[in-house]
């Protein structure tokens, strides 16, 4: 409680812009490997070095410029077979379950221990004598960053890039009623029948069951071999005394949430900059709008089958519209006049020019936080994760509609750009 305490105060000291009466050492863990999670938090981390608080990151992308009070351990230098900015294909992640996903996503995560605990400057930090104040970390597909809060014997809080996991709720006592909560994984709204019941409730089972055999079985280990000695794992997830939660009940539905929960959906927004002058022109000329079409930072758009990528191109040739395209590969075969590629854009810029008209993407919650925020409606083509769950919030609530992945032909991507140019709700 003392610790939920200290840290509203000290957002709320963000809030009106004024200093902290005394610097805290605040250590931060970021032990996965995706960008757009770190995005999430990196403003809130800058903010608190920006206030004179004495900041130290573990994570995979370093600041590119130095900051005062602000220190990065790299991590870098822990991946060998696969580099963090590194994207992944449509065919590494199509053809799963639900079930496969997660377990998937957990085992990434116990992959992500092994690699920050066997880290030299991380084996160094767990030996030393150095004290924090607070420790935040990730609540994402770990708990075994918990053991180096422990082992400095700090306090500690989490943050969540995105809406509750199953696994998530039960160390703060908060509701999770699968009659009207969704699952995260799950492409279901709040409204169920009861089949969608009964499969909400079986996969909010597994879930849980999963994690805590993956958590456990693979946490504890880790700390053994890096002789962390710390206290027993299922105290440490209750002994949490604070969430940050990145959703919003306007767009991920009302959900009962306990005082210690706490929804900050759009933290990661800023204000938005002038976009490069090439972008700014393409897009300010274009006289009917431009649609943006981007699939995220991991998965690479030239990897989409041939038969998918000539559905976009031929839908997108008869569009009066221009489209702007994340394209990380090299030229694109047969490229229609009206779209410009680019292998990467200011996403919440570009989407905060007036002149967008929709947007297409997988689905991600920082996608369509920015989408909402900015009243541009979108196609999700979900993919993996929370990405459907977002999707059916955004087709619930009339801001956008879904475009499943098998279903993507000429005709369905022309349809659904219909609805959203045409047919604005």
């Amino acid at each position: 409680m003392k610790v939920f305490t200290w840290f509203t105060a000290l957002l709320v000291s963000l809030t009106w812009n004024a200093q902290p009466s005394s610097q805290s050492r605040i250590l931060g863990i970021f032990g996965h490997i995706g960008k757009s999670h770190f995005y999430v938090f990196e403003p809130l981390l800058k903010a608190l070095a920006a206030k004179g608080h004495d900041v130290t990151v573990i994570s995979y992308f370093p600041q590119k410029k130095i900051l005062p009070n602000y220190t990065d351990i790299d991590l870098h230098g822990s991946v060998t077979s696969l580099e963090p900015t590194g994207g992944v294909t449509f065919e590494d992640i199509t053809g799963g379950s639900n079930f496969g996903s997660a377990r998937m996503v957990l085992d990434l995560g116990a992959q992500d221990c092994e690699r920050v605990y066997s880290h030299p400057s991380i084996i160094k930090l767990i030996h030393s004598e150095e004290k924090f104040d607070l420790v935040i970390n990730e609540l994402f597909n770990t708990d075994c960053y918990l053991g180096i809060a422990d082992r400095l014997k700090s306090p500690h809080i989490v943050l969540s890039s995105h809406a509750l996991t199953p696994w998530a709720n039960d160390r703060f006592g908060n509701p999770d009623n699968p009659a009207y909560i969704p699952n995260l994984f799950l492409l279901l709204s709040n409204r169920m029948d009861f089949f969608e019941r009964f499969q909400n409730t079986l996969t909010l089972l597994y879930h849980k069951i999963i994690y805590y055999y993956i958590s456990d079985t693979k946490g504890i280990p880790i700390f053994k071999k890096y002789s962390v000695n710390s206290s027993p794992l299922e105290e440490l997830k209750r002994n949490t005394s604070l969430i940050l939660v990145n959703s919003h009940f306007s767009l991920n539905q009302p959900r009962p949430l306990v005082p210690n929960v706490i929804e900050v959906g759009g933290i990661h927004f800023q204000q938005p900059k002038n976009l490069p002058m090439d972008l700014d022109k393409f897009i300010s000329e274009a006289k009917h709008g431009v649609v943006y079409f981007s699939m995220g930072s991991m998965i690479r758009a030239e990897t989409f089958p041939e038969e998918k990528r000539r559905a976009f191109l031929e839908a997108f040739s008869e569009l009066p519209q221009r489209v702007l395209w994340k394209w990380e590969g090299g030229e694109l075969p047969d490229q229609p006049d009206n779209v410009l590629t680019q292998k990467w854009m200011p996403q919440f810029d570009v989407l905060c020019h007036p002149n967008i008209r929709a947007y297409i993407g997988h689905g991600g919650l920082l996608g369509t936080l920015e989408a909402a925020s900015r009243g541009v409606p979108m196609i999700g083509i979900p993919m993996f994760g929370d990405q459907f769950n977002n999707m059916k919030s955004m087709a619930e609530t009339g801001m956008g509609l879904i475009l499943q992945y098998k279903d993507i032909t000429k005709n369905n991507v022309r349809q659904a750009l219909r609805a959203v140019l045409e047919n604005p709700r």
